[in-house]
């Protein structure tokens, strides 16, 4: 049985947009998953051998796919 490890959770705001943010390992791998937090929509993910990478990484994802969309 695969079961996550080192589970963390937050809310916070991009480009005005409330979003929630989990990260948590599995299998050695931390895994990020950006989505919104009214909707529930996928905005971005990513997967790195630590966490602080994968967080920023899917950061970054998110804030071009929102920027995109506000522009639009």
């Amino acid at each position: 049985m695969i079961k996550a490890e080192d589970y963390f959770e937050e809310v916070r705001e991009l480009d005005g947009i409330p979003v929630r943010i989990t990260v948590y390992k599995i299998s050695g791998e931390f895994h990020c998953h950006i989505f919104n937090a009214d909707a529930g929509a996928t905005i971005a993910r990513c997967s790195a051998g630590d966490r602080e990478t994968a967080l920023q990484v899917a950061l970054q994802k998110a804030a071009k796919r929102l920027h995109r969309s506000i522009i639009r």
